[in-house]
């Protein structure tokens, strides 16, 4: 009867042991989906990172352009009259009121490159001008050509790498506006076309 009540114990011992290894074994997986959620929460952040730093992303405030560049003889804008910009290349641009700060003939460029300071690849940038591409001449680009742009709107531009998207013949304005998301003044953007602008 001694050894009977003994074995029943030592069964019992054995039994919570067992369970206990299975309880440890089944928090295992939930230990690695937590470094998962982890890893995926580090992405995450990462990605709001690199958001807000595109979307923040500070343009110089140089009123300088191109020795070559041609001001506009008859622009629709004259330089200190008032236009309602009607692109979003940045946040809060669209809808902002803009100060016309100078007016040019030239060729505009859309232009997708690598910024030379490690940045992510910028698709499809307007605008380039003309004058701010090495390899430019009288006659537009085609879409495709390879160049190298001469120009720092953004920080890593200049001396990047670019493949031409599109390019028009067309008036582009340098401008001030306060955008409408309530950032801070923008000084001496480069460029925005005719069509971008409106007088309403």
């Amino acid at each position: 009867m001694k050894w009977k009540n003994l074995y029943i114990v030592i069964m019992s011992l054995a039994s919570i042991i067992a369970l206990s290894a299975c309880s440890d074994d089944t928090e295992n997986p939930n230990s690695k989906n937590n470094s998962d959620t982890e890893i995926d929460s580090a992405s995450d952040e990462n990605a709001k990172t690199e958001s807000d730093t595109h979307t923040n992303m500070e343009h110089p405030s140089s009123g300088e352009v191109p020795a070559d560049l041609k001001g506009a003889e008859n622009p629709t804008y004259p330089m200190g009259s008032k236009a309602i910009i009607q692109t979003d290349h940045m946040e809060g641009m669209k809808g902002a009121e803009a100060t016309i700060v100078g007016a040019y003939d030239t060729i505009a460029y859309a232009v997708s490159y690598t910024p030379t300071n490690g940045g992510e690849r910028v698709e499809n940038h307007k605008w380039v001008v003309q004058e701010e591409i090495a390899q430019s001449d009288k006659e537009p680009l085609e879409p495709g050509s390879e160049v190298t742009i001469q120009a720092d709107h953004m920080k890593g531009m200049d001396e990047a790498t670019a493949i031409i998207d599109s390019a028009k013949k067309t008036t582009v304005y340098m401008i001030d506006y306060t955008p409408t998301n309530g950032g801070e003044k923008v000084t001496n953007h480069k460029w925005v076309t005719d069509s971008e602008l409106s007088n309403e």
